[in-house]
């Protein structure tokens, strides 16, 4: 009992002082939850996705019924394809898996700045390695633990972001290059369909700002920032999402059947040329008549530098897949190299995988918008 006493005293007090220091700074209001990353210890649950598409396989959500959030445990939890007029078709469960690697990553680097460690790895549900590096600035030493605390929490919920967003990427270019995580089920179909990428970055938006909310647990914060960023992007009830996906059956996508689904639909904007990724939205839908599209900035590393860091991210690709990769992003190079930095690589990769679609299907969708 008496450790218990000192743990609770030693906790409030560093609440204090770090709420105190904010408030010198700025806004107590903006302090990093303290609440938030006690789940995100263990990895989060494997949810199921699905294509945008108006075929035997999809789910469409009923945007008013999403449930609670669940990072370990579904419950009421509802995933499912819906429609917003700024966004247009987002797929629930892409967002809640990038928005709880958000917060599982941000967590992993709290723990890594806590301990002054300059290097550690993470990996994801697919076998790709990743390796990051740390600099801190100078004078990091001679802060004190307040200032340490307030400065880690928020550089972790960056780059908890920035790593889960490169990782859902990383996601997409693995499955373009015809990676399976279910040996007999076919993932080319969902590479890049117009709906993953803009889901993947509102997941980590979302995360960031539970992360930051201050008054509840994850999973609440969770649900009460989802509902109210789809609110912003106009969200339309589950019968506009069916039809939109109707109209643009031939278009963007043939097939009735989950499994026998082929893809034309792709939105290959990953923020690499403005920092933004704009959304596909479907022209037809009458409902959102002369709504333009809403881009969202890509997490950056711009905060590092504001507080004297640096960090170097790089992926080690395990999956059969791996040379084909490697050969795109060091083309006629003899040494075999292990390892790509999305920072530097991912455009290349980006340019090969457009190329490879124009030649499968003559032109690239975003032409269209």
């Amino acid at each position: 009992m008496k450790g218990l006493y000192h743990r609770v005293v030693r906790r409030t007090g560093t609440i204090l002082l770090l709420c105190l220091l904010i408030i010198f700074q700025g806004s107590c209001s903006y302090q990093p939850n303290f609440l938030a990353f006690r789940d995100a210890k263990s990895p989060p649950r494997i949810r199921m996705s699905c294509y945008a598409s108006s075929t035997v396989g999809t789910t469409f959500a009923d945007p008013e019924h999403l449930g609670l959030h669940g990072y370990s445990y579904g419950g009421s939890e509802k995933t499912g394809i819906v429609y917003t007029c700024k966004a247009g078709h987002i797929d629930i469960a892409h967002l809640r898996k990038a928005a709880d690697w958000t917060a599982f990553l941000a967590e992993k680097t709290l723990e890594q700045l806590r301990k002054n460690r300059t290097a550690f790895s993470f990996k994801l549900y697919e076998p790709s390695r990743y390796f990051v590096k740390i600099s801190y600035p100078q004078k990091w030493k001679d802060l004190s633990y307040a200032e340490k605390e307030i400065i880690s929490r928020h550089l972790s919920i960056r780059l908890g972001q920035y790593f889960a967003y490169v990782g859902c990427t990383w996601h997409e270019i693995l499955t373009w290059f015809g990676y399976r995580s279910i040996g007999f089920y076919p993932e080319f179909p969902s590479a890049f369909s117009w709906e993953d990428s803009f889901s993947n970055l509102l997941g980590t938006h979302i995360a960031s700002m539970a992360l930051r909310d201050a008054g509840h647990e994850y999973d609440e914060s969770m649900t009460i920032a989802l509902y109210r960023e789809l609110k912003k992007l106009d969200v339309q009830p589950r019968r506009t999402a069916i039809r939109a996906a109707e109209d643009v059956k031939g278009l963007w996508y043939s097939g009735d059947f989950l499994f026998l689904v082929e893809m034309k639909g792709r939105n290959f904007d990953i923020g690499l040329d403005d920092g933004y990724v704009t959304p596909l939205i479907v022209p037809s839908a009458s409902e959102c008549e002369g709504i333009v599209a809403q881009p969202y900035p890509v997490p950056n590393l711009d905060l590092l530098s504001k507080y004297g860091f640096s960090v170097k991210l790089e992926i080690e690709p395990r999956e059969w897949e791996k040379d084909k990769i490697l050969k795109v992003v060091y083309p006629g190079s003899k040494k075999i190299e292990k390892r790509l930095e999305p920072a530097i690589h991912f455009a290349r990769i980006m340019d090969y995988i457009k190329e490879d679609a124009a030649k499968r299907y003559g032109r690239d969708v975003n032409d269209d918008n």
